[in-house]
């Protein structure tokens, strides 16, 4: 991260750290560099280090340099998909015989990581309530390398205390990773609370507008964050070109979109508190939510998705999502548009007879940026 960030606001870096002039043209906006293969000055002559776009890209690097600067760490890096990143993370720290600490409520591809991917490999793991930081000391092995938390969590809204949980690591000689999807860079800073690396499937919140897939990795320490690019390009699922260009355009706006996000969610889980059919809310916004202290305190605001469940069960909970209207039925989440989704049979259906099997009658919103009533008045009909 350049010193020269941090210096500046959130709103300020999220819009021109990285975004430098092109010297050629002086086109305000990073070109697309949509290219292979450099040309060399003589045999190992480098210009500005790039010689194939796997190892480094222009306009991957300008992404890159963003991310670094809005979540206040040494490196940043970005992938061709969340998972990609985790994968890359997962073989850099670990090695066989190595163990884990992972959420009891976490995304159902990341378990799936865990349990059908990485177990394979000879890493183990332990599942622990992260939102209770004796719980997560209490899962800590003599061999624990990693400690993994999702806050707000997938699809449960749960809050860890990061700072908490960032002193179980560093005792056990752990690194702690923090997905920090849910919440944006804008919302949390988990590098400034203790985290050793964050997370981020930048499809959802940071792209913003459900044209893109891409991952990140930021890494606290410059030696980490080395590791890391060593592995991004030994492993080679790097982001694209185009793909960096349309997360960097998307950051630019990511503040004032979270707010929204933020306000309207707010508004919608205060009306389903009221609802005769919904049984319970799960917003840390909400005054009663269990971790709501810890997110006021961690949080700039409360984000944008919003889970609830209803009466009737399973069935009832399919019934409101295929009842919706201006909520799209749709997995992913963060995109300018409302989205619905049951977790039980879509995102999550990889954790089902797991201890992240997640409630049947659950319904999941990623809450957009449409007028608020709009989105109340179909949430009421779908609810009926």
């Amino acid at each position: 991260m350049s010193d020269e960030h941090t210096l500046h606001s959130f709103e300020t870096r999220a819009i021109h750290a990285g975004n430098t002039a092109d010297p050629l043209t002086g086109a305000v906006v990073p070109p697309i560099y949509q290219v292979s293969t450099y040309k060399q000055d003589g045999v190992g002559g480098l210009r500005g280090g790039y010689e194939y776009s796997r190892s480094a890209n222009p306009t991957r690097t300008a992404l890159e340099e963003n991310l670094a600067a809005i979540e206040g760490g040494r490196r940043g890096l970005a992938f061709a998909s969340g998972l990609a990143a985790e994968d890359c993370l997962l073989r850099t720290l670990l090695a066989p015989g190595d163990h884990v600490v992972i959420p009891n409520d976490a995304y159902g591809g990341t378990f799936r990581l865990f349990a059908k991917v990485v177990a394979r490999w000879g890493v183990e793991f332990s599942v622990a309530d992260t939102s209770d930081p004796a719980a997560v000391r209490a899962a800590v092995t003599d061999r624990t390398k990693v400690i993994w938390v999702e806050t707000p969590s997938n699809p449960l809204l749960g809050i860890t205390d990061i700072a908490a949980v960032a002193d179980v690591a560093r005792s056990a000689g752990a690194k702690l990773v923090v997905d920090n999807t849910f919440a944006s860079p804008y919302l949390q800073q988990p590098i400034a609370l203790g985290a050793d690396v964050v997370v981020h499937s930048l499809t959802k919140y940071m792209g913003g507008h459900s044209d893109v897939v891409g991952g990140a990795l930021i890494a606290a320490d410059a030696e980490l964050g080395e590791e890391l690019a060593y592995h991004q390009n030994a492993m080679g699922a790097v982001a694209g070109p185009f793909d960096a260009w349309l997360v960097l355009r998307g950051i630019k706006t990511l503040p004032v979109r979270m707010d929204r996000h933020s306000e309207n969610a707010t508004r919608v889980a205060e009306m389903l508190t009221t609802h005769p059919k919904v049984t319970q809310v799960l917003y840390p916004g909400l005054p009663e939510h269990p971790g709501h202290e810890i997110a006021a305190k961690q949080m700039k605001s409360f984000g944008g998705m919003v889970s609830f469940r209803v009466q009737g069960g399973e069935a009832a909970a399919v019934e409101v999502c295929d009842r919706a209207k201006l909520f799209t039925l749709g997995e992913s989440l963060g995109g300018v548009e409302s989205l619905i989704e049951h977790p039980g049979r879509m995102t999550h259906a990889s954790v089902v007879g797991s201890a992240l099997e997640v409630p049947a009658d659950l319904v999941r919103l990623s809450v957009g940026i449409e007028a608020v009533d709009d989105l109340l008045a179909d949430l009421r009909q779908a609810l009926g």
